[in-house]
């Protein structure tokens, strides 16, 4: 049964292909009976999440107030501390309206995923790489959000009570509080169920 709908979900996969460079990063991280059962990565390219319902009119007041007040110190002759203050804020301002989609984008290409026998595999980092190894046998608290389109997350371990919201957000310091989890992913709930499967044969 987990070997069927292992290789059903691999067949499907994850509307990205896996490139060798990848899989090769993947079968690196492998203990020696240690052996995948699905791998992925997360949706490419820039996209729209719903904590950017309230993240859009946020950055834009932000960025529109930080130019404004820029501009006034600029026109009204303020001391060069001044108009060198206005630019940090300028700069974040620039950073959420635009930049984080970038970031975000960029951090998506260089995260892949993988579901062992022993453990879900979280590898990712963008000045660095940063690996995630979680035991399934310990593994609690495992959660889906789906998409009509089949896209969605899979959450580990207790979260931040608003981690629907801010799940996902690549502004400074929010990743703290989403915690692990599988980001949009196609075909979810079938790797969902793979996870679930996993953890019974793994106990």
């Amino acid at each position: 049964m987990l070997l069927a709908t292992s290789l059903k979900c691999w067949l499907c996969g994850t509307g990205r292909s896996m490139n060798q460079q990848t899989t090769n990063e993947i079968q690196r991280q492998l203990d020696s009976r240690e052996s995948v059962l699905w791998s992925g990565q997360p949706r490419q390219r820039i996209m729209l999440r719903g904590s950017d319902l309230l993240g859009i009119p946020f950055s834009m007041l932000w960025g529109g107030f930080a130019i404004f007040w820029e501009y006034s110190a600029f026109i009204h002759g303020a001391p060069p501390f001044f108009l060198l203050f206005g630019v940090v804020f300028v700069a974040i301002g620039l950073y959420l309206i635009v930049g984080r989609f970038y970031v975000d984008a960029k951090q998506r290409a260089r995260t892949v995923y993988a579901v062992t026998t022993d453990r879900v595999l979280i590898i990712s980092g963008l000045g660095g790489q940063k690996i995630q190894s979680l035991a399934l046998r310990t593994l609690s608290d495992v959660s889906l959000t789906e998409s009509k389109d089949g896209f969605g997350s899979i959450s580990f371990g207790n979260s931040f009570p608003l981690t629907s919201l801010f799940g996902g957000m690549s502004w400074p310091g929010m990743g703290r509080f989403s915690g692990p989890r599988l980001d949009t992913i196609n075909n979810s709930k079938q790797v969902y169920q793979i996870i679930r499967e996993a953890q019974k044969n793994a106990t």
